[in-house]
């Protein structure tokens, strides 16, 4: 399965899934219709379907004007078929839908929004994790509450540690900045940044990062780790109350 990041509006990821076998494509999260439509048009490929992980504009904006032009099905959470426009296929928690000759496991991962779920290929190793998990970071609780996003990561920190994860946005090197405050003698964290600069420096993307390199490096994944709990003066508190201290101190970061 290919996969090619679309740069959409300022620092959005839409995700091309070309499913070599079956020849099906998908687009993840197109937040605007043209970047989508000049890559397909370009490589002569047709739209079969527009997976989205959840509501929000710059995720679901160029929904209908792709289904408009290619015919393609909209798919996504059924909690939230009220708020994705143009969706012709609802999934549930749990469920497994068919991709070409893959699947995706759906995983209802609610904190950000209430209805925002995770596409995980399973046989490939490849999840969308929308803006619920980010390089090196998590998505800012919108509709859910904190616990609701700690149980979320939780659920994805017990995927395969070689997972490729594909998110949201461009968001890395900020985030890495705000983990290197509060977490500055991580080794693997100061050893990601210095990939994360030359990338950036070439204009190229950071994504995708995988679930073992957050795990070592992402502060939002280690609030049950020992070493963490002391450098936040927190020793021995609940990890939701060091997780909901850690998304506090970013969200005025």
């Amino acid at each position: 399965m290919l996969i090619i990041p679309i740069p959409c509006l300022t620092d959005n990821y839409a995700y091309i899934i070309n499913e070599e076998n079956s020849k099906k494509i998908g687009v993840v999260d197109p937040s605007e219709a043209n970047p989508i439509i000049e890559f397909l048009e370009k490589k002569n490929l047709k739209l079969d379907y527009i997976l989205n992980t959840h509501h929000h504009f710059d995720h679901i904006g160029g929904n209908e004007e792709l289904k408009r032009k290619f015919k393609a099905k909209v798919v996504g959470f059924k909690g939230d078929k009220h708020r994705i426009p143009g969706i012709d296929i609802s999934l549930e928690n749990d469920e497994n839908w068919n991709f070409g000759n893959t699947e995706a496991k759906i995983i209802h991962i609610p904190g950000h929004t209430l209805g925002h779920i995770c596409f995980f290929f399973e046989k490939e190793k490849i999840a969308f994790t929308g803006d619920t998990l980010f390089s090196l970071g998590c998505g800012r609780i919108f509709e859910g509450d904190h616990k609701q996003m700690l149980e979320s990561l939780n659920k994805i920190k017990k995927l395969p540690k070689n997972t490729k994860i594909y998110c949201g946005h461009e968001y890395t090197y900020k985030n890495a900045e705000f983990c290197l405050k509060y977490d500055s003698d991580n080794t693997d964290l100061k050893n990601k940044f210095e990939k994360i600069k030359k990338l950036r420096s070439n204009n190229l993307p950071t994504i995708p990062t995988t679930l073992e390199e957050e795990l070592n490096s992402n502060i939002f994944l280690r609030c049950d780790q020992n070493d963490l709990k002391i450098k936040l003066n927190m020793k021995n508190q609940e990890d939701f109350k060091v997780f909901k201290k850690v998304r506090d101190l970013k969200d005025s970061f």
